[in-house]
């Protein structure tokens, strides 16, 4: 479906603060968005999270934002690593830090529940981090299963994230923010509820965290103001979680401060205990105990003594002739966690390694590799070892491996008792094959599965994308991300920007994509013009706009107007911005009247012939603006500008088209003020008698109301 609230931070391909190019939205949540970008000088991958801007004005949010940028300075790796944070040029507030690849328990808590042994190392992983956090004084209060990630899916590798961000999750748990309470209800501590938070309040959040995950369900914390502050006063039922998760959630969501662990240091020294092998906590057993002190050994007869020499002879020509050989064999070590990892390719290389009891076994899980991979795997792939977590787990690992049979591409990662599948279908029909194949085997296996299993291709042509747009092109062309011979991959977000005739439009061509794009997200930002509007747009090239900007603002303030909508007796001025660093080129902007039916011609005009990018502007910070429409102030010292104040018969939509081209567009200066007819036969003109002279076009709304 088309998203109703259209993003107003940042769009692909931007850069910030000439640094960090962005590659696609990661999420979207009530108060702002998170972005996957790239360092443009060291290539690192990193995550931005941006504040809309209505948000990016408001104190207790940019206190939420500076708080978390504190983090900076911790260097650890169970927390998230952040780097700063920042303004734009439009004014939104944003954080960049480390981006990390992996589920959130939240995103598990949702297709599963995860095993207890997982759970400990979470919350042992987790604990590290939050002695990191505590010991500068960092009190996370918000700390909740999406504020875990799993990096690659491994509990070892668990990261908190979010250390003062407020934001809302698709779950169901809301983060509330304002002076007296920031968190969610169903994991915030009692104290919480007063406005009180410390290091013990993310203990109770730790505990809360692990029984809803365990129990794959967000805990039920009440309806009403009454029934959550009398449930916060009572102990979490954790009735029927095993020891000794039970013990450790008892312990951490103790409702009272006193009775849950002083210091993150305790948690991790007692879950440590609790995952050291059995064998290390037996204690040790004493020395046999001896005869009476003094007392006289007793006299053994000649035969006794003759009995040890003849069975010690009988030993030794046993040892001479092999009899004992089998006795020998080493013991197996004991490993854990209990693996095997299993692959692959798509280019049919496929690989097998683990563990596996005993030779038979291995043989069992060699066979169904091949069956699935049609590779027979190489002698010794599977290495014996004991620990093997339940009598069943070689023949569930086995069914599971024979379940991958359709995918062309594929991994399976079992842990003990946890197995994470990942695979790319061809189509959504192969897809919901092998996942009903997971489903049926996860119904009696022992295993725990968190699946992943995509629908291809893995590198979606934009040829292919921009013929399915063409015929929806009602308005003009549609612009796309990529260029032609580029590329989507699995994890990019087609995104298509334009104008629409219908609304209609825009949900077909949603329609028409998501058949062939697979599994990736589809983003449409339609803009619905009237007949007037389309009539100009139909003549442009479908083209991107390629670092060219329309900026809009105040004329009486100068600050800036990111929504484009003005009031009757407003005074909007408008610049089109673009790199410095594109010094060649001609701009040609105008402005189309939807009431009047008109274009004038804002660049070049009666006044300003010059429309070289090179000689127009000002330049700071990296960027060129060009003014087109001015303040009434800056009119009232040169009445040759164009300036206007929003009068009620003005009411309606108005557009600025800006052009950037390698040559002059018209050999003639144009009228003030010509006829939209007039304007739209000329620039079809141009399309088809001087195709590639335009490289780059920005448009931007100008929407008048009472």
């Amino acid at each position: 479906m088309i998203d109703p609230l259209p993003s107003d931070i940042f769009r692909q391909g931007q850069i910030l603060n000439n640094t960090y190019e962005i590659e696609g939205l990661l999420g979207r949540g009530g108060t702002g968005e998170v972005y996957r970008a790239r360092n443009t000088i060291s290539n690192r991958i990193v995550a931005i999270k941006a504040l809309n801007i209505q948000f990016s004005a408001n104190d207790d949010y940019i206190q939420l934002m500076k708080r978390e940028e504190e983090m900076r300075e911790i260097r650890d790796d169970a927390v998230v690593r952040y780097t700063e944070c920042s303004r734009s040029d439009q004014g939104q507030v944003f954080l960049v830090m480390d981006f990390i690849d992996g589920l959130s328990m939240s995103d598990i808590l949702q297709s599963r529940r995860m095993d207890p042994r997982e759970l400990l190392i979470v919350a042992h992983r987790v604990a590290e981090g939050l002695v990191a956090a505590h010991a500068r004084g960092i009190v996370h209060r918000d700390l909740s299963p999406d504020n875990v990630i799993l990096r690659g899916g491994s509990a070892e590798r668990a990261t908190i994230i979010d250390f003062g961000i407020a934001k809302d999750t698709a779950a169901g748990a809301r983060t509330i923010v304002g002076n007296e309470f920031a968190g969610k209800y169903e994991y915030a501590a009692p104290e919480q509820l007063d406005g009180k938070a410390e290091k013990r309040s993310d203990f109770y959040a730790l505990g809360a965290t692990l029984l809803a995950c365990y129990r794959g369900q967000i805990p039920f914390s009440g309806s009403t103001p009454g029934e959550i502050v009398r449930r916060k006063q009572m102990p979490l039922d954790s009735t029927g979680v095993p020891e000794p998760l039970k013990a450790l959630v008892d312990w951490l969501s103790a409702p009272a401060l006193a009775d849950r662990p002083a210091r993150a240091e305790d948690i991790v020294a007692r879950i440590d205990d609790y995952l050291r092998p059995a064998t290390d906590r037996r204690p040790r057993t004493t020395a046999a105990p001896r005869g009476p002190k003094g007392a006289a050994p007793k006299r053994r007869s000649g035969w006794l003594l003759l009995v040890p020499l003849l069975l010690a002879g009988a030993l030794a020509a046993a040892y001479v002739t092999g009899l004992f050989d089998r006795f020998l064999v080493p013991p197996l070590p004991t490993v854990s966690p209990y693996v095997l990892e299993a692959r692959l390719g798509e280019d049919g290389a496929a690989s097998l390694s683990g563990n596996a009891p005993d030779a038979e076994t291995a043989v069992l899980l060699a066979a169904a590799f091949a069956g699935a991979t049609g590779t027979t795997p190489p002698e010794g792939a599977m290495t014996l070892a004991d620990g093997m977590p339940a009598p069943a787990w070689a023949t569930d690992a086995a069914g599971l491996l024979a379940a991958m049979t359709g995918l062309a591409d594929w991994k399976v990662s079992i842990s003990d008792q946890s197995a994470t599948i990942e695979g790319l279908a061809a189509s959504r029909d192969g897809a919901r094959a092998v996942t009903a194949a997971i489903k049926g085997w996860s119904a009696t296996a022992a295993i725990a599965p968190t699946v992943r299993i995509v629908t291809g291709p893995r590198l979606l042509p934009s040829e292919t994308v921009a013929q399915t747009v063409a015929p929806f092109a009602t308005c003009g062309g549609l612009a796309l991300a990529k260029a032609p011979g580029e590329s989507y991959g699995l994890d990019e977000t087609v995104t298509v920007a334009g104008s629409f005739a219908s609304s209609k439009d825009g949900g077909a061509l949603q329609a028409a994509l998501e058949a062939v794009v697979g599994d990736r997200k589809v983003r449409i930002d339609p803009i619905l013009l009237n007949d007037v509007l389309c009539a100009v747009q139909k003549v442009l090239p479908a083209l991107p706009p390629n670092g060219l900007s329309v900026w809009m603002g105040y004329g009486d303030t100068g600050k800036v107007n990111p929504s484009g909508v003005f009031r009757v007796g407003d005074n909007p001025v408008v610049e089109v911005q673009l790199p410095e660093g594109v010094a060649d080129g001609y701009l040609w902007v105008v402005l189309i009247n939807d009431t009047g039916g008109n274009v004038y011609n804002l660049l070049p005009n009666r006044t300003q012939s010059e429309h070289a990018v090179a000689a127009v502007g000002t330049v700071a910070g990296g960027i060129r603006s060009v003014r087109v429409i001015y303040s009434l102030a800056e009119f009232q010292a040169n009445p040759d500008l164009t300036s206007f104040t929003i009068l009620p018969q003005d009411v309606g939509r108005a557009e600025v088209i800006a052009i950037l081209s390698k040559q002059p567009l018209f050999a003639v200066r144009r009228p003030r003020d010509e006829s939209v007819a007039s304007f739209a036969e000329a620039m079809d003109q141009i399309a088809r008698e001087e195709p590639g002279n335009i490289v780059a076009i920005a448009t931007r709304l100008l929407d008048s109301r009472p």
